[in-house]
């Protein structure tokens, strides 16, 4: 039993620690590319429903949280709110491109195709509604952060910070560990050289980050907000599809009745968090569920994208919620139907 323990948290270690190098990135690049969007988006349904399903796809919670944004303070409508929510994995995305990369791009790609149709569709019966009033919140609007500055990199490490520290700490054990060969693939193939090149960018944007970016959107959001939660869901959803791989009995049943694990994954969808969603993938990526139950799952559920709306609106929440129940159930039954 120790030893599935083990294998197990080295298996989510190395995923969690993919989920954090896609993370900074992304994070990195957004800060460096604030304040581009236009009020055109307001007079342009069409450029919502693209623009709100490309945020969509983006891994991550910060594609859905823009879209929220832009949907309160009346720049974006109840279709591109739909379009995102159908369209974003949350932080479920940085797994499945993990674990299954050339499926993940392939599900990303149909996740956009089905968020576009539905956006258009949704403004079809709901253009003569008004959109959505400003609720006053606010995500991401973070002052112009320049996150490499060479001339601060010396007197920032003179005094160097509790959160610099860890970060800095962590990211060098890790590169240590990957290079005497405790975590990671056995041999030096493409996927160890690609994690040492995470861990050394990691350490290179933990070394050289100002206190506000290293704080605030670092550590605070990225490791306070995602990490944890993300690596005990992870490690947890390996211990289950170990016992599931285990016993027969178990598989066959998931495998023989998909109509109701068809129902049940989008129930769970409706879930706003991050975590329970990665049962579903687990499963798919060891070939125990069929593709078109991980598509609906992930037409349904949106990581924690809609959290912020729930605080604000209740009622949109539901009528969101409700129509990519809608969208995920009719989706996965097709593709069902169709052997996919």
């Amino acid at each position: 039993m120790i030893e599935v323990f083990v294998s197990t948290l080295k298996q989510a270690l190395m995923i969690t620690a993919f989920v954090l190098f896609m993370m900074v990135v992304i994070d990195y690049i957004n800060v460096q590319s604030r304040n581009l969007w236009a009020n055109k988006l307001q007079q342009s349904p069409v450029l919502q429903i693209i623009v709100a399903a490309i945020l969509g796809i983006t891994p991550g919670c910060l594609g859905a949280f823009t879209v929220v944004s832009l949907y309160t303070h009346r720049m974006m409508g109840l279709a591109g709110l739909v379009t995102v929510m159908i369209a974003t994995s949350g932080d479920e995305a940085f797994v499945m491109f993990a674990l299954f990369p050339g499926k993940a791009f392939l599900l990303q790609f149909i996740l956009l195709g089905i968020a576009i149709l539905a956006g258009f569709l949704v403004h079809l019966f709901a253009r003569n509604k008004e959109v959505a009033g400003a609720h006053g919140f606010v995500v991401h609007q973070h002052e112009k952060c320049k996150c490499f500055e060479k001339t601060e990199i010396i007197p920032q490490l003179k005094r160097i910070s509790f959160e610099r520290t860890v970060l800095v700490l962590s990211s060098a054990i890790f590169v240590v560990l990957l290079l005497a060969g405790v975590i990671g693939p056995n041999s030096w193939n493409w996927k160890r050289i690609i994690f040492l090149a995470g861990g050394f960018f990691l350490l290179f944007v933990f070394v050289t980050s100002p206190e506000h970016f290293l704080k605030d959107h670092l550590y605070n959001h990225i490791i306070k907000k995602h990490l944890l939660r993300i690596f005990l869901w992870t490690w947890g959803a390996f211990v289950v599809l170990y016992f599931v791989q285990s016993n027969l009995e178990l598989s066959n049943i998931i495998q023989n009745n998909p109509y109701w694990i068809l129902l049940v994954a989008v129930l769970v969808g409706l879930i706003p968090e991050s975590g329970p969603h990665l049962l579903f993938a687990t499963l798919f990526s060891q070939n125990l569920l069929p593709f078109s139950i991980l598509i609906a799952n992930s037409i349904v559920q949106d990581g924690h994208g809609m959290l912020p709306l729930l605080a604000e609106s209740g009622k949109d929440f539901l009528k969101v919620k409700i129509i990519n129940l809608i969208v995920g159930l009719v989706v996965g039954f097709i593709l069902l139907k169709t052997g996919i």
